[in-house]
């Protein structure tokens, strides 16, 4: 006699997908598209594509001649028909695009289920305007508006968190995904090389241990069409910091476009690490007098 628990389900899968987006949209497209059969073929439940998948371009007249509006721009819709016709959940990083007042752009993460449908949308809040000890200087407030909502999704994988790339750095947006129902929080990521070398495993690991969630972090990889460099190490943390997956630095993502790797995201591990260490028992709520 067997019971309830002897044959569990397994845990759902997530499918990280690492590119090397260039400057044309139609290659990263087909990238995308390859990507997700092969994601839909190992069982996937959902497919995580890296910050700017659709275009990574720092010319920014070069780069105008692609984006648009969501509502003109022809992308959301391509990736819609992608998730329908392999059956599969997409996050898809995010793209560029135009603010609805076609004056600054936005970057844009886009949650689409197996039916093609938009489940959710979200805008990055944190511009990354820094200058590196490395000599990198980077502005992106020159030409990006920030956004200004949180989001949390339900999905095969659970309520899922949004973020994008330099809000990594800001703990206090995870605490308030927490706070709105998140157990996994998706970190797309074009992280440069310096950057990535100091910080980008600590960070991943301190905001899974800090909110006891799965953290999935699809990345850009290798030298691109633009000039810039990329970390890649697209990364899945469990809710108690331990690495599940850690794809490999390469020159490029491989001659398909794209390095893939499915790991399982086990739902139970986010209540034993929230039982293990009670955070939002123990969170005071004093004032401190400094």
């Amino acid at each position: 006699m067997t019971g309830p628990n002897d044959n569990p389900s397994p845990a759902p899968l997530a499918a990280l997908v690492q590119m090397t987006s260039g400057v044309d949209p139609a290659a990263n497209l087909a990238a995308i598209d390859r990507a997700m059969g092969e994601a839909a073929s190992h069982g996937a439940s959902m497919a995580f594509l890296p910050e700017m998948s659709l275009l990574l371009d720092r010319d920014r007249a070069r780069s105008a001649t692609h984006i648009a509006t969501e509502a003109e721009s022809p992308w959301p819709q391509v990736l819609r028909e992608m998730a329908k016709r392999h059956a599969i959940w997409l996050h898809s990083g995010s793209m560029p695009l135009l603010a609805d007042d076609g004056e600054q752009r936005v970057n844009r993460s886009h949650i689409i289920a197996a039916d093609g449908s938009i489940r959710a949308r979200y805008d990055k809040i944190h511009m990354f305007d820094v200058q590196l000890p490395s000599g990198e200087n980077w502005h992106e407030s020159a030409a990006y508006a920030g956004g200004d909502t949180f989001c949390v999704v339900d999905t095969p994988l659970g309520a899922l968190g949004l973020s994008i790339c330099y809000d990594l750095r800001f703990p206090e947006l995870y605490r308030a995904l927490v706070e709105r129902g998140a157990t996994l929080i998706a970190v797309p990521a074009a992280f440069t090389v310096p950057t990535g070398e100091a910080h980008w495993h600590i960070l991943l690991r301190a905001r899974a241990i800090e909110t006891a969630c799965h953290i999935v972090a699809a990345a850009q990889c290798g030298q691109h069409a633009d000039g810039r460099a990329t970390y890649g190490h697209s990364l899945a943390v469990d809710p108690w910091g331990a690495v599940l997956a850690d794809a490999a630095r390469t020159d490029e993502a491989s001659e398909k476009g794209y390095t893939l790797t499915i790991v399982p995201i086990d739902p139970a591990l986010v209540g034993k690490a929230r039982g293990a260490i009670p955070l939002d028992r123990s969170r005071s709520t004093r004032r401190i007098e400094l």
